[in-house]
């Protein structure tokens, strides 16, 4: 088998605390080859499905893969907003909860269904110039990108749909949508269209077009001896993508 791979895809469930770029390292050291790319990059606090090419024949196909809607859980923390939208970066506001009825939150998420322009965080991955605008907004410049249309095909609440306040100031969310929608930014638009501000505290991707998490090997595995053997037994063709994609 060492001789016969020349590419193939694979998922990973990427876990909290690596970038997608340790992981596609990891790969890469894995299967002993440089031709290794990821369709679509997930925060470091972010869990959950990458889709990773390796070989020309399929890191050509990445821009296939993106195409793809998304789905991911969401948890909010409402009443804290932060410079990153997420909880790797610095407190900016805090505010009351207040109370928010279960109706309330419904009427608010209605709002969000569907297309409509959504303006990219300054701490993204989003190139400037050549270089990821994370890289200006930490030396404290702010390049703002001009605003996207994204689709939300899906946005509901999970788990109890209880009164939200100060005690219970978490919303959980499942969201379906297009490519390129930022959830740092939906979250942090709810938060403000509920009054109180509010930040991603979890986020976890758990599925891309076609491909599902539950199909995924186990990221935390990839540092360990049995790492190419554990990939290679999860490994999709070309061919099996073509073919997941029509």
């Amino acid at each position: 088998m060492d001789t016969e791979f020349v590419a193939g895809t694979f998922l990973v469930d990427k876990p909290e605390g690596s970038s997608s770029f340790y992981i596609v390292r990891k790969v890469r050291k894995a299967l002993g080859m440089k031709k290794v790319g990821h369709a679509g990059t997930l925060d470091p606090f972010a869990t959950g499905l990458l889709v990773v090419c390796a070989g020309r024949p399929a890191t050509k196909m990445i821009s296939q893969i993106m195409v793809g809607e998304k789905e991911y859980l969401a948890t909010l923390r409402l009443g804290i907003e932060t410079t990153t939208l997420d909880p790797e970066g610095e407190v900016t506001a805090t505010r009351p909860v207040g109370s928010l009825s279960a109706a309330v939150v419904e009427a608010c998420l209605e709002n969000f269904r569907g297309e409509q322009l959504q303006i990219p965080p300054i701490y993204s991955a989003l190139k400037h110039k050549g270089k990821p605008l994370y890289h200006y907004a930490r030396k404290g410049i702010a390049i703002e990108k001009p605003p996207r249309g994204v689709s939300i095909y899906t946005l509901e609440r999970t788990g109890e749909c209880i009164e939200l306040n100060d005690s219970s100031p978490y919303l959980t969310i499942r969201v379906v949508c297009s490519k390129g929608t930022y959830i740092r930014t939906l979250g942090a638009d709810i938060g403000k269209a509920l009054g109180c501000g509010a930040y991603l505290t979890a986020l976890r991707r758990v599925r891309s077009g076609c491909f599902h998490v539950l199909d995924s090997v186990d990221g935390k595995y990839l540092s360990e001896v049995g790492a190419k053997e554990m990939l290679m037994n999860k490994v999709l063709s070309v061919t099996d993508v073509c073919n997941l994609l029509q």
